[in-house]
């Protein structure tokens, strides 16, 4: 593909992904589910944290096609290694474990992953990119550039230490929000209403 094209899907696709994480983390409060957004809002929410590192990557990308459009081949050799490290490692492991397990566990109980009482807050062509659309992205990304991966122990390892900080992060956000129901009784008595 020539650059100058994949220069505007890059852009293209920047645009589109910058979109949609500005519209779902600019979802009004007031229409939040409280039990759905409560301790870490949205940003604990690994489909939130997909679509940045989708707007990063995809961004990335654009500067790269852009660096070797006007032929500043030294700076574009590194962002082509950013960008090259980021897909392999981060932006298609990260969107086909998204798109995947979330529809897999939406058909089994949409209830594990997305609660009826999100249907009147994220309207359903926001669902969609989200959690459909990333997928048919990452791969149209293989189809249309080759991509040069790292060493299997060093893209490992890397998917590896993401995947644990991502966990910390859930863990810290289920521990606070275990506390919160702890020292806050209204919220513990609300909790109680839900569960019966």
């Amino acid at each position: 593909m020539e650059i100058s094209t994949l220069a505007m899907y890059h852009c293209l696709a920047f645009v589109w992904y910058f979109f949609i994480a500005y519209s779902i983390t600019n979802i009004r409060t007031e229409e939040r589910p409280s039990e759905v957004f409560f301790y870490g809002g949205q940003w604990k929410y690994l489909t939130v944290l997909n679509l940045v590192l989708q707007a990063v990557f995809y961004g990335v990308s654009f500067l790269a096609d852009v660096l070797r459009l006007i032929k500043k081949l030294r700076c574009a050799k590194c962002a082509i290694s950013s960008r090259d490290l980021l897909f392999s490692v981060l932006a298609f492991p990260v969107s086909a474990f998204v798109s995947i397990s979330f529809w897999t566990l939406y058909s089994y109980n949409r209830e594990l992953v997305y609660p009826k009482s999100l249907d009147g807050v994220i309207p359903l062509w926001l669902n969609h990119a989200m959690h459909t659309a990333i997928l048919p992205f990452a791969v149209l990304e293989i189809l249309a550039l080759p991509h040069r991966y790292p060493a299997k122990k060093k893209g490992l390892i890397l998917l590896g230490f993401v995947s644990f900080l991502y966990i910390s992060w859930r863990f810290n956000s289920n521990t606070g929000l275990q506390a919160e129901r702890q020292v806050n009784p209204p919220l513990r008595a609300k909790q109680s209403l839900h569960e019966h």
